[in-house]
């Protein structure tokens, strides 16, 4: 997938990407890198794909840090500030992209403690890093997005309720970004193959994805979703906030944007 970023478009530029040792969080890393930007690695338990990562970014000539952190345990996110501080001085993009909830043997509530407690947590800790001009750019899916009036998969449903109360608590706080002079973009996308929530999904109920795929006419995959990410974190930011990647025609109207 071609980077959707001019090359040096970001140059002097600093990003932190939540949840992206692999999949669509690695591949946004990628492409802010190849920009010219100076990149926070994240990860929660991937440390040695971090470091990979990390590594193909400096052999090509890039900046890359990596840093570890439990977005659940506040102690550990502002340990991950810090440190992106005291090297970055500061921020220029978050990406939230770190979500949750289909793992195996995590408490009842870890979807909402992640998808929605942790990513306001997340935000809140970050303001003091981001300047004017930053912005912030919050990941989902049209199944959490729309699951007001849209039903989805029963083996997602309780990811989706806590990833929509995630993307409301974040709207909330809309007026304190604008007065900070700090854009806010959630991007919205259909199921996306190659993912580990696909995995999870397919495996919970075979023959899922390949319904969803029929009925949509295509997904888009983990390179392609993650261009349209790292090209909301430069576009203008929409009137909704809202950035819908795919066909949204299977879903119903939102309200509260």
């Amino acid at each position: 997938m071609p980077n959707p970023l001019a090359p040096g478009s970001l140059t002097g530029k600093r990003a932190l990407v939540t949840g992206s040792s692999r999949g669509i969080g690695a591949d946004t890393v990628g492409y802010f890198a190849e920009a010219g930007a100076s990149v926070v690695i994240n990860y929660r338990n991937k440390e040695a794909r971090a470091a990979k990562l990390a590594n193909s970014i400096r052999e090509a000539g890039g900046s890359a840090i990596v840093v570890g952190a439990d977005l659940t345990d506040p102690a550990s996110v502002a340990a991950m500030f810090d440190q992106v501080q005291a090297e970055l001085d500061g921020l220029d993009i978050l990406v939230m992209n770190a979500s949750g909830g289909m793992e195996s043997g995590m408490a009842e509530d870890y979807a909402m403690a992640l998808n929605r407690d942790a990513q306001v947590q997340l935000l809140t800790a970050a303001l003091p890093l981001l300047a004017p001009g930053s912005r912030v750019v919050f990941v989902t899916s049209h199944q959490a997005h729309f699951i007001r009036t849209t039903e989805t998969m029963p083996e997602y449903e309780a990811v989706a309720l806590s990833k929509r109360a995630g993307e409301d608590a974040l709207r909330a706080m809309i007026p304190q970004l604008d007065e900070a002079g700090i854009g806010f973009v959630v991007v919205s996308g259909d199921m996306i193959e190659g993912t580990i929530t696909a995995t999870l999904l397919e495996r919970a109920n075979p023959g899922a994805i390949g319904a969803r795929k029929e009925a949509a006419g295509r997904l888009y995959n983990v390179s392609e979703f993650a261009a349209e990410v790292a090209a909301a974190a430069v576009d203008p930011v929409p009137e909704n906030h809202t950035r819908y990647v795919g066909d949204i025609s299977d879903f119903g109207a939102i309200e509260g944007e």
